[in-house]
């Protein structure tokens, strides 16, 4: 079988996946930026306002989230959930390493790859991506449950569920500012332009 996977189309993206990544995105970025200036609750005072934009914006990203995982399973066209996850048959994998390698040796020659929203290396970050949004969002709203049930003080000292959401919390800028700034570089180097996954018409 080749290792060729899906061919770009003018209009990959369906309206339902634009929309769930625009609400993942832009309910992850109000995360980040509100948790750089919050003030947390203690036991003995809840936390500010702007604590209270992080906490519902977080539950905002697990409702986006698992839009987003529904939307994979459901949706008609777009990046394969294969692609996206190509750890687990041989071709897959096969063909990510590969796309590494043609990536890595343009990159030695110093020029930029070429943009290939579907191919094996993109997809496959895609992915991961979605995989460690999914894990920060979940750790916070099982954080949030415990607090609720009274099975875990507001302070997150101790907590399982938060040393796990701020273990992820480098990488998710990691991830947001790489992701953002290859698609700015690509943008400028017009081979992919930033308004095609925001574009909610036609």
């Amino acid at each position: 079988m080749s290792l060729a996977l899906e061919t770009p189309q003018p209009d990959q993206h369906a309206h339902s996946t634009r929309l769930v990544h625009a609400g993942l995105a832009l309910s992850i970025c109000t995360q980040l930026a509100t948790s750089l200036i919050m003030q947390g609750p203690t036991e003995t005072a809840a936390g500010d306002a702007i604590f209270q934009l992080h906490r519902y914006s977080g539950f905002a990203a697990l409702a986006f989230a698992f839009l987003f995982w529904m939307t994979l399973v459901f949706r008609r066209r777009g990046t394969a959930p294969s692609a996206l996850f190509p750890w687990f048959t041989g071709e897959r994998r096969r063909a990510f390493a590969a796309d590494l390698g043609n990536h890595l040796r343009t990159v030695v020659r110093g020029r930029l790859p070429a943009y290939e929203e579907t191919g094996p290396l993109a997809s496959a970050v895609h992915g991961l991506g979605l995989l460690l949004m999914t894990t920060m969002a979940v750790s916070g709203g099982v954080y949030a449950a415990q607090v609720w049930a009274g099975l875990q003080s507001p302070e997150p000292d101790g907590s399982v569920a938060m040393t796990v959401h701020f273990a992820l919390a480098n990488l998710v800028w990691v991830y947001l500012i790489a992701h953002a700034g290859m698609a700015t570089i690509h943008h400028f180097a017009r081979s992919a332009s930033l308004a095609k996954m925001w574009r909610f018409k036609g």
